[in-house]
């Protein structure tokens, strides 16, 4: 598999995220073919990066209530 560079990459908090540090996910929409995710509480730790059409998915069924959070 090859490897991106998310060094530049800009990455913003999920909506679903808490105040108080808990349950806090970062996503960039950088990039067209795939959605980097990773823990705001670790930056500097690993990210998982999923195809743009899988991202979307799960994000849609989660927000029709098809998996819960």
């Amino acid at each position: 598999m090859r490897s991106i560079d998310l060094s530049a990459a800009a990455w913003r908090k999920s909506s679903h995220s808490n105040q108080d540090g808990g349950a806090c996910v970062e996503v960039s929409d950088d990039f067209a073919a795939v959605v980097p995710v990773r823990d705001s509480k670790n930056p500097l730790g690993p990210a998982l990066v999923f195809p743009a059409g899988g991202w979307s998915s799960f994000v849609t069924a989660v927000r029709d209530g098809r998996l819960s959070v």
